[in-house]
C-alpha cells in the first residue's frame, strides 16, 4: 500500500457517512413544541445557538404546502375551505393520509426519482440514421409511480431496478421493467466502455453517494475507490447486455387498437426484411460479380508488404478481407493441378511484355491439357493478365449448373466469396446500411408510439459466459493492467470480501447495495428524502457523501432518520409521513429577522424555506386551476411542448435527450445525460417572458375565464381567485381587478389577461 492509499484509508476510517449507522439517544427536551424525535433533534440544535422555531403555519399553507410536496398539485378551492374550517384534531394527520393514498402522490414523487436514473425517451447522439428512440422507457417511469403508490420497500425497489432479472417474479413480469434504471442511459455513439461508466456512475452515486467514476483512469484522488475496484463494477456490466426482443409484460388494454398494431407492426416488419434481403442478395451477387476483381488484387497482393494490402484492395473498390481470402484461397489451389486454375497459375509467372505472345504458346504446353477447355479458350483471347484474371472471373460468374467445375469457384461454401452476414454489413455501401437502420427504425418506432403496441421491459441479462475485467490503465482500454474480480467496493466491505459468483454479479452488488449494513445507502435516500422537502439536505451535496462532502447540519438526526427507515421495512410512505407530520416541517415564518444573518441558508432550520414550483409543478397547476388537467395515468409519453392542448400531467411528457425542449431547460429540468440529485434553482429572463407569451398560459388562461363565464363583475373576480389562489381576493385586489377590466382595451379580452396575471403571479409560483 502506498502512503497515499494509506491515507485514504485512515480517511476513510474516520469519515461519518463510512460509519455504520448507528441510532443516537434522542435529546430530552423540555418544551411543549416538538411533536417527534425530529422536533427534539431540531430544537436541540436551535437551543445550542440560541436560536428558537418559527410558530405552526396557518391552515391555508399548510394544505398548499402539503398538497404540493405530496402531490405536485395545488389543493381545490372546496379542499382548502373544508381543511381550514375543520374542528377535527386529527385534521392534519387525515389529510397527509389522504395525500399519502392518492395516486398522485406516486406522480410526483416518482419524478423526483427519475431525475436521480437520468430518465429519458432517447439515446442521445447517435451517428448515422440509428433509432435513436428508446421504444419502451415509458414502462420504467410508470414502475417507478407504481413502485412510490404501492409503497414497495426501498431495499426491493433498489435491488429490482439492478437485478430483477435474477429474481423470481412469478406471473407478474411487471418489476422487469425496473431495470430501465440501468438502460435508459446515454448512449455515447454505442462505446461500450463509456455506457458501462455511466452504468457504474447512475448506480454508484444514485443508490450510494459515492463518486466511484473518478476511478475510471486513477485511484480516486479524494476518496478510498482504488481503481481496482471500478473495473470490479466494470466486470459486473461486461458480463450483462441487453437482449434483442425486450421481454413482454403486458398487452395493450384496447384490442381494437391491438389488432391495428400488429397489421402495421407487419407491414413495417416485411418492409424491413424485404429490403434487407434485396440488399444482402444485392452484395453477395456484387462480390462474386467481382470474382475477376478480387484474382487480379490477389495477385498484385502477393508482392505487397502485409501492411499495405488494405491500401491495394480499397483502391481497387474492393474489401481488403475478402481479398485475402482470394490471396490465401489461391495459394492452396497453386499445390495442386488444379483443372480451373491451372492456366491461371502459368498465365501469371508471364512477363507483361510479353504476355500476348508468350500466353499462346503456354495454353499449347501438354501439361494444360486436363485444364478446363472453357477456361484454356477463354485466357486464350485475353491480350493481358488482367484481362485474363477478370476474363476468368466472369467465366466461373455466369456458369450454369452443367458446368459444376466452374461454378464451385464462386457459389460453394468454400469459395472466398461467400459472405456472412457480418461480411455484408461491412462491405455494404452507406446507403445501403442507411435504407436499413431507417427501415429497423420504424419498426422500432412503432413499438414505442402505437398505442396497441405490447408493454415491454427495457432489461439487462447476464452473459452466458461472464468473465472479469482487466484495469485500463489511464482508462485506456488499448492498455491492460491486472485482471481484477468481480467483487463489491472495499470501502463497504467487512471482512475479506468474496468474489461475486452468481452469474454477472449484479444481484449479488444489489443486494450489497440494499444492505441494512451498508452504511451510505439509507443516509442518503433520507437525505434525498428531506432535501425534496424542505429544499435543502441535511447533507448539502446529495449525490457526494464522499470524503470531499460537507458535514450533515444534523448528524445524529440524519443517523436516527437513517435507522428509522430501516427499521420500518424501508418504507418509503412512512418515512415521508413522518416528516410532514413533524412541527419542523409545519413551521410558518419566524419573527426574527436576525436570524436570517446569523444562518442565511436557514441550515439550523429555524423557519420552513420559501421554495418555487419546479417545472412539473408548475405547468400541472396551472391546468388544474384551469380545469383542465387529464389525470390519465401511465402509457407512452407524449410530446408537449408548445402544444396548448397538451393536458397530461408533466411527468408523462416526452423527454429528448438530445434536444431538451426549451421549457424544460427555461425552468431547471434536471438534465438527463447523468444523474442529477438536486436541481439548479435559476432566475433568468427567459422565464418571465415564457410565462406572458407563451400560448399555452393563454389558453389555460381562456379555459379558467370560461369556467365562471356564467359569472358577472365582482363575483367572477372573486371565482377567478378562489380558483388560483384557493382564497378570496382582498379588497384592494378586488378593487385593482375591477378597474384592470373597466380600463382594459379591448374589454373582450380583459378577463383572459386578468386570469393570465394570477396564473404567472409568485403566488402561483412559489409555495411558503
Amino acid at each position: 500500500m502506498t502512503l497515499a492509499d494509506a491515507g485514504k484509508a485512515r480517511a476513510a476510517e474516520g469519515h461519518w457517512a463510512f460509519q455504520p449507522v448507528k441510532r443516537p439517544a434522542v435529546p430530552v427536551i423540555d418544551s411543549a413544541w416538538p411533536s417527534s424525535d425530529i422536533d427534539r433533534f431540531v430544537l436541540a440544535k436551535l437551543r445550542e445557538k440560541k436560536m428558537q422555531p418559527a410558530k405552526r403555519a396557518d391552515r391555508r399553507t399548510l394544505i398548499r404546502r402539503l398538497s404540493f410536496d405530496l402531490a405536485g398539485l395545488p389543493p381545490s378551492p372546496g379542499e382548502v375551505e373544508a381543511f381550514v374550517n375543520s374542528t377535527s384534531p386529527d385534521a392534519y394527520r387525515e389529510l397527509v393520509d389522504r395525500l399519502l393514498a392518492s395516486p398522485r402522490f406516486g406522480e410526483r414523487w416518482a419524478r423526483h426519482w427519475l431525475d436521480v436514473a437520468r430518465y429519458a425517451d432517447t439515446k442521445g447522439y447517435l451517428a448515422g440514421n440509428q433509432a435513436r428512440l428508446f421504444t419502451h422507457s415509458y414502462t420504467y417511469r410508470d414502475y417507478v409511480i407504481d413502485a412510490f403508490n404501492n409503497d414497495l420497500p426501498f431495499d426491493r425497489f433498489l435491488i429490482e431496478q439492478l437485478a430483477a432479472d435474477r429474481l423470481e417474479l412469478g406471473e407478474d413480469k411487471r418489476p422487469l421493467a425496473a431495470m430501465g434504471f440501468l438502460t435508459l442511459g446515454r448512449r455515447f455513439l454505442n462505446n461500450p466502455h463509456d455506457i458501462i461508466d455511466d452504468r457504474i456512475d447512475v448506480v454508484t452515486r444514485g443508490m450510494m453517494g459515492l463518486t466511484v467514476s473518478c476511478a475510471r483512469c486513477h485511484d480516486h484522488k479524494y476518496d478510498p475507490v482504488p481503481t481496482a475496484d471500478y473495473y470490479s463494477l466494470y466486470g459486473v456490466f461486461a458480463s450483462s447486455h441487453e437482449p434483442k426482443d425486450k421481454p413482454f409484460i403486458s398487452d395493450s388494454i384496447d384490442p381494437v387498437q391491438r389488432a391495428s398494431f400488429e397489421k402495421e407492426r407487419k407491414r413495417r416488419e416485411d418492409s424491413l426484411k424485404n429490403y434487407e434481403k434485396e440488399q444482402y442478395a444485392r452484395i453477395r451477387k456484387q462480390v462474386k460479380r467481382q470474382t475477376g476483381d478480387y484474382i487480379w488484387a490477389a495477385h498484385r497482393a502477393t508482392g505487397v508488404e502485409a501492411g499495405k494490402i488494405d491500401e491495394l484492395a480499397r483502391k481497387s473498390k474492393l474489401d481488403p478481407d475478402v481479398t485475402r481470402r482470394w490471396m490465401s484461397h489461391l495459394a492452396k489451389r497453386r499445390e495442386s493441378a488444379d483443372p480451373v486454375f491451372a492456366v491461371w497459375f502459368a498465365l501469371a509467372k508471364l512477363d507483361e511484355k510479353s504476355f500476348a505472345t508468350e500466353a499462346k504458346r503456354v495454353l499449347a504446353e501438354e501439361r494444360l491439357a486436363k485444364a478446363s477447355e472453357a477456361v484454356r479458350q477463354t485466357l486464350g483471347q485475353a491480350e493481358t493478365l488482367e484481362a485474363a484474371a477478370k476474363a476468368l472471373g466472369k467465366l466461373c460468374f455466369e456458369a450454369d449448373e452443367k458446368q459444376p467445375m466452374l461454378r464451385e469457384v464462386v457459389y460453394s461454401d468454400a469459395s472466398p466469396a461467400k459472405l456472412s452476414d457480418g461480411d455484408v454489413w461491412r462491405i455494404m455501401e452507406v446507403a445501403g446500411k442507411e435504407g436499413i437502420r431507417s427501415r429497423r427504425r420504424r419498426f422500432d418506432e412503432v413499438e414505442g408510439e402505437h398505442p396497441g403496441a405490447p408493454n415491454r421491459a427495457m432489461v439487462l441479462l447476464d452473459k452466458s459466459s461472464p468473465g472479469d475485467a482487466y484495469v485500463f490503465l489511464r482508462g485506456n482500454p488499448g492498455s491492460r493492467g491486472a485482471k481484477v474480480p468481480r467483487r463489491f467496493l472495499q470501502v463497504l466491505s467487512r471482512g475479506e470480501r468474496k468474489p461475486f459468483a452468481d452469474g454477472s454479479g449484479r444481484l449479488e452488488m444489489a443486494r450489497a447495495i440494499a444492505s441494512p449494513d451498508n452504511p451510505l445507502t439509507a443516509r442518503v435516500m433520507v437525505n434525498r428524502i428531506w432535501l425534496q422537502l424542505f429544499g435543502q439536505g441535511l447533507v448539502k451535496t446529495p449525490s457526494d457523501f464522499g470524503v470531499r462532502a460537507e458535514l450533515p447540519s444534523h448528524p445524529k438526526l440524519l443517523d436516527h432518520l437513517a435507522a428509522e427507515f430501516v427499521a420500518n421495512g424501508w418504507s418509503m410512505k412512512q418515512f415521508i409521513r413522518s416528516i410532514v407530520l413533524s412541527t419542523t416541517y409545519q413551521q410558518g415564518e419566524t419573527a426574527h429577522a436576525e436570524y436570517a444573518e446569523r444562518d442565511p441558508s436557514n441550515r439550523l432550520l429555524w423557519q420552513m424555506n420559501r421554495r418555487r414550483l419546479d417545472l412539473e409543478s408548475m405547468r400541472d397547476s396551472v391546468l388544474a386551476v384551469a380545469g383542465n388537467l387529464d389525470l390519465k395515468q401511465s402509457g407512452r409519453s407524449e410530446k408537449i411542448e408548445n402544444k396548448s392542448n397538451a393536458n397530461r400531467r408533466t411527468i408523462y411528457g416526452f423527454i429528448d435527450r438530445q434536444n431538451l425542449p426549451s421549457l424544460f431547460r427555461t425552468f431547471d429540468f434536471a438534465g438527463p445525460d447523468t444523474t442529477c440529485g438536486r436541481r439548479f434553482t435559476t432566475t433568468i429572463p427567459q422565464q418571465p417572458l415564457y410565462l406572458l407569451n407563451s400560448p399555452f398560459i393563454e389558453a389555460q388562461a381562456k379555459r379558467l375565464v370560461d369556467s365562471v363565464q356564467a359569472l358577472k363583475g365582482e363575483e367572477r373576480i372573486r371565482a377567478i381567485f378562489r380558483q388560483t389562489y384557493q382564497r378570496d381576493p382582498k379588497d384592494w385586489e378586488l378593487d385593482s381587478a375591477e378597474l384592470f377590466v373597466d380600463q382594459f382595451v379591448p374589454y373582450a379580452a380583459a378577463w383572459d389577461r386578468l386570469a393570465q396575471a394570477l396564473l404567472v403571479s409568485n403566488e402561483m409560483m412559489f409555495i411558503d
